[in-house]
């Protein structure tokens, strides 16, 4: 990565993790776990007259234990001030244990964080009627950053996956849509770049079960949804680069489906989720098309 590029991330990563985080209004449970969580957010000015969307946010971190839902709370509050209700889920991350090689912290665990966004999502509906009144959940949109991108077109995906799949649902999520900020949408593309320095192959368990999960996983192979699906994405991004958006869209158009893609010149990896960046007031824009 040259100098100025990897000068301009570590920039534009500090400056969206410099916002204090925002304790949410209410918090629900959907399992046992610690992590088996969702944080609500209500509308900061709700207008009486007209229900609230509400938007799902699905945090990053390549899946890895560090990197919870905290970061991604000022984010979360943003769009409660644009007049969102805001449902933001915790999920089983890695275990906080060195990869083979050497690599940080583990990504992810299998099957444990497709099973904690399945049942949330699933839970969603009940929890969010008991703590955000105020959200019209005829108006849900699914959005997620990083991995949490991933997450969210997964989870967008559960009806077209395998038939032998436990998280394979009957009929398609009742979704307004999907916002998917620089998502790993494509595992293929993600690992000859080493996105995450290889997050996508230990989040399958690892090189001996990668091709064999696949499918059970990656969004690229779970095209079409049907379902009216954006990516906004910065076109300086070094942490998850825009080839693994572009090749997305293109299986994605392959597939008989439009999916479109917001390309933010001059903007990396985490503008999008930074409050004080004119990348997240887009971020905001793309989903109430959306939603309204």
């Amino acid at each position: 990565m040259p100098d100025d590029a990897a000068a301009r991330d570590a920039a534009e990563e500090a400056s969206a993790f410099s916002h204090p985080p925002v304790d949410p209004d209410g918090t629900a449970t959907y399992g046992d776990h610690p992590d088996q969580v969702i944080d609500f957010y209500t509308p900061r000015e709700p207008d009486p007259e007209v229900p609230a969307p509400l938007v799902v946010v699905l945090h990053g971190g390549a899946w890895r234990a560090p990197y919870d839902r905290r970061h991604i709370t000022p984010f979360a509050d943003f769009l409660a001030r644009r007049g969102f209700a805001v449902a933001n889920v915790e999920y089983r991350r890695g275990a906080a244990i060195p990869a083979q090689g050497g690599e940080g912290p583990v990504a992810g665990r299998w099957p444990d964080t497709f099973d904690d966004i399945a049942a949330a999502l699933d839970a969603l509906p009940a929890l969010a009627g008991e703590h955000l009144p105020q959200a019209d959940l005829r108006r849900t949109v699914i959005t997620g950053h990083s991995a949490g991108g991933h997450l969210a077109l997964w989870a967008a995906a559960r009806h077209v996956l395998p038939a032998d799949s436990a998280w394979r649902a009957d009929r398609p999520a009742p979704l307004r849509g999907v916002v998917a900020l620089a998502p790993i949408a494509d595992f293929t593309v993600a690992e000859k770049l080493n996105v995450c320095s290889g997050a996508s192959r230990q989040l399958l368990g690892g090189e001996a079960r990668f091709a064999e999960r696949q499918p059970y996983a990656d969004p690229a192979f779970l095209l079409p949804t049907g379902i009216a699906t954006t990516i906004v994405q910065g076109r300086t991004d070094v942490v998850v680069p825009e080839a693994v958006a572009e090749s997305y869209a293109e299986a994605a158009a392959r597939a008989g489906e439009v999916v479109g893609l917001t390309l933010l010149e001059d903007v990396g990896h985490f503008p999008l989720i930074d409050p004080a960046a004119d990348a997240c007031a887009v971020v905001a824009e793309e989903i109430a098309q959306l939603a309204w």
